[in-house]
């Protein structure tokens, strides 16, 4: 293995799955100015938007989630080749 190029800085980090508020704690490198608190203890906190608790692959059910109105604008754009 090589020497020096693996970070140094790990430590436990929070990370949140804002579509079914699940938290869970590893350890990471990422930067983050946010805190969360968890068991009385006071972590940095990473939000996602989808993680192995809400993942349908990983859950077996089919979930539909429209951030920003994607499917909207998918479905304005292409509606003109429906006919």
């Amino acid at each position: 293995m090589k020497k020096g190029i693996h970070p140094e800085n790990y430590r436990l980090v929070a990370f949140k799955d804002m579509s079914n508020e699940d938290v869970f704690i590893t350890k990471s490198t990422v930067e983050t100015k946010e805190t969360i608190e968890v068991d009385g203890v006071e972590y940095p906190v990473f939000k996602m938007e989808i993680s192995r608790t809400s993942h349908p692959f990983y859950t077996g059910k089919s979930k539909l989630i429209d951030t920003a109105g994607r499917i909207d604008k998918f479905k304005t754009k292409y509606a003109k080749f429906s006919k």
